[in-house]
């Protein structure tokens, strides 16, 4: 992080500007506010110690935080009821009528702590499988869902974070707004009748949109946990810390509030709790000049301009350029599912014959070209149907190169996802496409896919990438016949893949994009290791330098080995010392019981130990059920990420399970005793191939115990002794 921010600077500045215009009444509209939540947080708490005692475990479910704005603040873990009591105290006596700015942002933060307790004692008696909001609403939103958006929110793939209260003036404009936050990619909170406007207009909302609906009055606080536990877990902020989180907050978590409609007091005062946290608060509602704070507590009343006016205020710098769809589109439309009901046409997916190919060609191509070869969508009449799809994008540039087609074909995914409406997996010529009625009902064609993809191409790879031609083909002579040509190209890849290996390159490359949340975290890519997020290969780190050598990924030359069974270099280990603010002194590339990689907390994976079963077991942050090691994904990650290197623990990316290096110092592959059963078959055709190669027999994935067998390391031990597993018979790992 760079040099901290002064808040006594940026709220003195606030104050000067103020001066002889006080805000006097929102001051005292902000304490009405603090007294009111107090008071019903100590009646709630007062009757639940009444009814079900002092003792009474409380807390939020799937979470290693507690109650996270107190954990956050003070750094207090709380655990029963009786245990608020001296906190509700202490922030009833931090609230006073001072007309000051100072104070009404302590009032805020009363505000905040008082709803963080209403809301926790809400929760007594339920957890991640005894919900207590129906969908769409999603109430207190729990950590694997924080830290999956981890890289997202670090390298700005999700500019900033909208917070809207209240009521829009109508239904529509509430869909406006949303709309608009949506297609700039921001990730989305929402608190009271808003969110029934928004149901009115059929707009998406929920987890897999990244438009939170939170629920009514108090539930706005689990915008303010969710901000919260990203500077803990991705700040690498320890709980208590109170002024390195705020800074944390208003640097790099670019959140600003919404405050639609009529106002009330509690309203007012959570919203001096956001502006002591770092996050202006923008209103529709018009106020005289002696009620605004300047840069923190403004009014635009125009709609059209409104979220404008939010980004300018909050600094959020977009770089989505504008494309011409008739679709919404942005990364929170890329979790979207369209299902067979909502379909109005498929492509692909062994339904039809489909392939895509990123294809680096010569000067000859003309840049922006879309070329359509076969019949379009609106060819299939009312009901819609099926077609065969290829598409063949050629890109031409100056520092283009071979080895970067598959990085920029991996894309495709990504980017097509990003089409409201549009449902994309799987590459090569396994790819599937739906697009839903609503998005053709609207006028979406296959010129807009093609549209799309250009122009995330031309926005995201602009040091590589100087022209762009793509051919979709849905002529199925056409897509077969290149579908052969992609075939070639694909094996081609496929060859050079393998033969890239540790020992065969000279260089390994670093990235160190998680610092900014991870600051003693440093991954080194290697061409048998992924780097733990699954996101980056020793491919796209070296295509990464190439597209901007002063950014996280730079070469290391290998040079002298000190290890060759562990895996330890000389040039790494000085490499990391030095980017993990010297905190890391060495690293073994190929065990996790010695000095292993550190890691951060976007990991797809975890491994550690199951001591009883003399091997390893992992699970991915989809999984939220316990595990043998005693503890869940998110627990897990609390304990390891970070940048925190412990032996015996750490985070991998999926694709680690095909390396030839896979724990090769402990025993490799025939180490894996346990992993949850949907990980286990989403991953069991690289998982046979390693097995055989290692001479593991083909059988050996049905040898790994899963969740069905048991989660404890002597629920799962008869089953491995009845299955034979080669970890039984290995040399004891401690």
């Amino acid at each position: 992080m760079s040099e901290e921010l002064n808040f006594d600077q940026i709220y003195a500045d606030a104050e000067k500007a103020m001066e002889g215009k006080e805000p006097v009444k929102m001051f005292r509209r902000a304490y009405k506010g603090a007294i009111t939540a107090v008071s019903y947080a100590e009646i709630l708490l007062t009757r639940a110690i009444r009814t079900q005692g002092r003792d009474k475990k409380i807390g939020y479910p799937n979470t290693a935080y507690f109650l996270p704005v107190i954990r956050c603040w003070s750094g207090e873990k709380v655990t029963t009821l009786g245990e608020l009591i001296p906190i509700l105290n202490r922030m009833r006596n931090q609230i006073s009528e001072a007309l000051t700015f100072e104070q009404y942002r302590l009032n805020g933060m009363s505000t905040w702590y008082a709803a963080e307790i209403i809301e926790a004692i809400q929760y007594i008696g339920y957890d991640e499988t005894n919900l207590r909001f129906p969908e769409p609403w999603t109430g207190f939103i729990g950590d694997p869902v924080v830290r999956s958006f981890g890289i997202k929110m670090v390298d700005w793939t999700i500019p900033g974070e909208a917070v809207i209260v209240g009521r829009a003036k109508d239904s529509k404009l509430a869909a406006k707004i949303v709309a608009d936050l949506m297609s700039k990619g921001m990730m989305i909170f929402l608190s009271d009748e808003i969110i029934e406007q928004l149901l009115e207009e059929n707009v998406k909302l929920g987890l897999d949109y990244i438009a939170y609906p939170l629920g009514n009055f108090t539930q706005v606080v689990h915008a303010a946990n969710y901000a919260l536990r990203a500077g803990m877990m991705f700040g690498g902020i320890k709980p208590g810390m109170l002024e390195a989180q705020r800074d944390y907050q208003r640097r790099r978590v670019l959140a600003f509030i919404l405050y639609l409609g009529e106002q009330d007091f509690v309203k007012d005062a959570a919203c001096a709790g956001a502006i002591y946290t770092g996050f202006p608060v923008i209103t529709d509602q018009v106020l005289a000049e002696d009620e605004e704070i300047p840069d923190w507590f403004i009014s635009e009343p125009d709609y059209d301009k409104i979220i404008q006016v939010a980004l300018e205020v909050r600094g959020v710098k977009l770089t989505n350029i504008d494309i011409d769809i008739p679709i919404n589109h942005g990364p929170a439309f890329e979790g979207e599912t369209v299902r067979k009901g909502d379909m109005y046409c498929e492509f692909g997916g062994g339904r039809t014959p489909g392939f895509e190919l990123v294809e680096m060609v010569g000067d000859d191509i003309e840049d922006g070209k879309i070329t359509l070869i076969g019949p379009d969508i609106d060819t299939l009449g009312e009901d819609g149907g099926m077609l065969p799809l290829g598409i063949h994008v050629r890109v031409y540039g100056r520092k283009m190169q071979a080895d970067f087609e598959p990085v920029l074909e991996r894309r495709v995914h990504y980017f097509t996802n990003y089409g409201e409406g549009i449902w994309h997996v799987a590459q090569r010529d396994l790819n599937w496409l739906r697009f839903t009625k609503d998005a053709v009902g609207k006028g979406f064609r296959m010129e807009h896919l093609g549209r799309l993809l250009y122009a995330k191409f031309k926005a995201e790879f602009p040091a590589i990438v100087d022209r762009v031609q793509i051919d979709l083909i849905t002529d199925e002579e056409e897509v077969i016949k290149r579908r052969e040509f992609a075939r070639e190209k694909y094996n081609a890849r496929d060859a050079r893949l393998r033969e890239l290996t540790d020992e065969g390159v000279e260089e390994f490359y670093s990235c160190t994009l998680c610092q900014s949340f991870a600051p003693t975290h440093v991954c080194v890519v290697a061409p048998e290791r992924v780097g733990l997020c699954g996101a980056v290969s020793w491919l796209d780190a070296k295509a990464a330098y190439e597209i901007n050598p002063h950014g996280a990924n730079v070469p290391i030359l290998k040079g002298e080995c000190l290890d060759e069974v562990n895996g330890q270099w000389k040039a790494f280990n000085e490499f990391i010392y030095q980017n993990s603010q010297r905190t890391v002194e060495a690293v073994n590339f190929y065990t996790i019981m010695d000095n292993p990689m550190t890691s951060c907390g976007c990991f797809e994976v975890i491994m550690t130990m199951v001591p009883e079963a003399n091997g390893f077991m992992v699970v991915n942050r989809e999984h939220s059920g316990m595990t043998p090691c005693g503890m869940n994904f998110s627990t897990l990650a609390g304990t390891c990420g970070g940048g925190a290197q412990m032996p015996g623990f750490m985070g991998i990316g999926k694709a680690y399970f095909g390396s030839r290096k896979f724990i090769k110092a402990d025993g490799g592959l025939g180490r894996l005793v346990w992993m949850p059963k949907a990980l286990k078959e989403s991953l069991r055709e690289i998982l046979t191939e390693r097995a055989e190669e290692d001479g593991l027999g083909s059988d050996f994935v049905d040898k790994i115990a899963d969740e069905s067998v048991g989660v404890s390391g002597e629920e799962i031990l008869p089953f491995l002794e009845e299955k034979g597993h080669p970890a039984l018979a290995m040399d004891p790992l401690m």
